[in-house]
């Protein structure tokens, strides 16, 4: 038997000397809470307990305090995997949609396809009556700010940290993956980032573990980022230096002027926890053990 844990992310990238304490504070309570519901419902519950948070939490780009694109408008994505049937469910580019992991977590349990985009998964969610729409459920002061600095050319839109996401394994040895994001600030209408993907920004697969990536979507999708670093600790490679191999490979990818950003978070199907960023920051918590958990939260990863 696996000892249930859960690894949560905040984003791979800058977080600002004013966010930096909200968002420890935030991962701590997601893998909290996300501890909570691994022991009653399995990883699957866990994994979407966690985002579900973080989701909501102003803090990080996703959900509420989401991004805003070139036109001011606000595209999430969200994606989720299981290891039990490899059964994944994700949803790309939804207008003003405030919980994008539930709906993505209804493409997988009711879909008949893996991944929906923008007016179809639209659809979908209202058929089965799964998510929380509108634009007011995604605005923040903190995104407003964001925006009309960077339209105004007082800020860069590249390598700033919020995106979420989270890995988990119960007792059964179970394993999921799940992510949500707000994409990149200014993105063109339509853009998609590695979240959804299977692969680039999510996998979990019984025997190589679950992984998680954030940071630049294009850097992550071209590395296939989160099924690399789980082939990389089939080598033998310890999970902390699989997840940092290929961060780093991802790191050397050029976003416009700038070197992309990667942070990667993973549990192999022993439930051995593997943490790495390529990116100034990273907060990161992971919550282990059968009762009362062994908690720890942090905004860069301590090599020793």
């Amino acid at each position: 038997m696996a000892v249930p844990t859960i690894v949560v992310h905040g984003g791979a990238g800058r977080v600002a000397a004013a966010n930096q304490e909200t968002a420890v504070a935030g991962v701590r309570e997601a893998a909290r809470r996300g501890h909570e519901a691994l022991r009653r419902g399995g990883c699957e519950a866990a994994a979407i307990a966690a985002v579900r948070w973080l989701e909501d939490a102003e803090t990080f780009n996703a959900g509420r305090g989401a991004c805003m694109t070139e036109d001011g408008r606000f595209e999430v994505d969200a994606g989720i995997m299981r290891s039990r049937d490899l059964r994944s469910g994700a949803v790309a580019a939804v207008r003003d949609l405030a919980d994008p992991i539930l709906v993505a977590q209804a493409v997988m349990e009711h879909g008949r396809h893996c991944l929906l985009v923008g007016e179809g998964a639209e659809a979908f969610a209202r058929a089965r009556g799964v998510g929380r729409f509108g634009r007011d459920g995604l605005w923040t002061a903190k995104a407003q700010a964001r925006y009309d600095e960077a339209t105004a050319g007082r800020s860069g839109a590249v390598g700033q940290a919020d995106t979420v996401g989270a890995v988990a394994i119960d007792a059964d040895g179970h394993l999921c993956a799940a992510g949500s994001t707000g994409g990149v600030l200014l993105k063109a209408h339509g853009r998609v980032g590695d979240s959804p993907l299977l692969g680039a920004g999510l996998y979990a697969h019984p025997a190589l573990g679950a992984a998680c990536a954030t940071g630049v979507g294009e850097a992550i999708m071209t590395h296939v980022a989160s099924y690399a670093a789980l082939l990389a600790a089939t080598r033998g490679l310890a999970p902390d230096e699989a997840a940092a191999e290929v961060c780093a490979r991802v790191a050397t990818f050029e976003v416009g002027a700038e070197r992309a950003t990667c942070g990667i978070i993973m549990l192999t199907p022993r439930g051995e926890v593997g943490i790495a960023h390529a990116s100034p920051h990273m907060s990161w918590a992971v919550a282990r053990g059968e009762g009362e958990p062994d908690l720890r939260a942090a905004l860069r990863r301590d090599p020793g």
